[in-house]
């Protein structure tokens, strides 16, 4: 039973992890140095200098999702 509630059936463990997080990166980011640049501002990404296409930094992957989604 949780403290804040009398509920039997809450187990008090929605955000009671004692154990820090096991995540892996996304499929596909690089662990380390070399980064691939930016195609748009040339700073560095999350992807490894290998990575096959257009390679874009977080920030233009963002503006770039914006820009798509309000041209319909």
């Amino acid at each position: 039973m949780s403290r804040e509630t009398d509920d039997p059936y809450d187990e008090g463990t929605y955000c009671d992890s004692r154990e820090p997080s096991t995540t892996a990166p996304p499929a596909g980011t690089a662990v380390g140095p070399p980064y691939a640049e930016c195609v748009l501002c040339r700073e560095p990404t999350e992807y490894p200098e290998s990575a096959e296409g257009a390679t874009l930094c977080p920030v233009c992957a963002w503006q770039e999702a914006g820009r798509a989604a309000c041209s319909g």
